[in-house]
């Protein structure tokens, strides 16, 4: 079950890692707008995150102050994704606060995995 585990808290961080390397993409390519790319990844890290949330028989507690707080993240993540990806597709600019947001929301999402113990 460890295994298992492992295998979709691997899968979680490459959600993030695709998330986070299509939004340095843009950040640092000069078009700063949002990608089909970051949306996958953004879906990739929930669903595997939400799988990880789930009780496997571990030994140990799970932090759920921890989860929430990334959960919370998350959907802001998402949230900034959609207004975005909509306003793109109506013709207007994103703004520049809300494009520089996703890519700090989500390096803290994963500061917060790796630190917060």
């Amino acid at each position: 079950m460890e295994t298992l585990r492992h295998i979709v808290l691997f899968v979680h961080l490459i959600g993030f890692a695709v998330l986070f390397g299509a939004w340095a993409v843009q950040a640092f390519g000069g078009k700063r707008e949002f990608t089909r790319l970051m949306s996958v990844g953004m879906a990739i890290a929930a669903v595997a995150g939400l799988a990880l949330a789930a009780p496997w028989g571990l030994s140990y507690e799970l932090n759920y102050v921890k989860i929430g707080v990334k959960l919370v993240l998350l959907l802001v993540i998402g949230a900034l994704l959609g207004i975005g990806t909509a306003r793109q597709k109506r013709g207007a600019a994103i703004p520049p606060v809300m494009f520089w947001l996703v890519g700090i929301l989500t390096a803290a999402n994963a500061a917060i995995a790796a630190i917060w113990r």
